[in-house]
């Protein structure tokens, strides 16, 4: 909801969300590079993120594997991804973050970050 003061900052939280959590294999080679590039993610990637409804984002790392998890708040995931890979400065940034990436073995044929099914939750 947008008021004559600019959006309602309520709005957001009381649309439901869907948490999106996947996976993908980080090349061991390229861990310190990439450590060094989510340290500091450039700010239109993240711009795109939140523009499409993205939120509470986080890569996590262990032995080689990265998962991610976000909250999406919008009403089309499908198309928010399809925003996201359009965005000029975030195929920049997976210029370089896919070579430092590789499918899990289990991935469906042209799949990348292959999705994680929840298992459970606790609100």
């Amino acid at each position: 909801m947008v008021s004559a003061t600019g959006p309602d900052p309520t709005a957001a939280a009381n649309r439901s969300s869907r948490r999106i959590a996947a996976v993908v294999r980080l090349r061991p080679e390229h861990e310190a590079e990439y450590r060094r590039l989510h340290a500091d993610v450039w700010p239109g990637v993240l711009a795109t993120l939140r523009r499409v409804g993205v939120r509470n984002y986080s890569i996590f790392l262990r032995d080689g594997l990265l998962f991610s998890y976000l909250e999406y708040t919008g009403d089309d995931w499908a198309a928010a991804q399809a925003q996201i890979a359009a965005d000029p400065e975030t195929q920049r940034w997976w210029q370089l973050t896919d070579p430092m990436q590789e499918p899990v073995k289990t991935a469906a044929e042209g799949e990348w970050w292959a999705p994680a099914e929840e298992v459970f939750h606790l609100d």
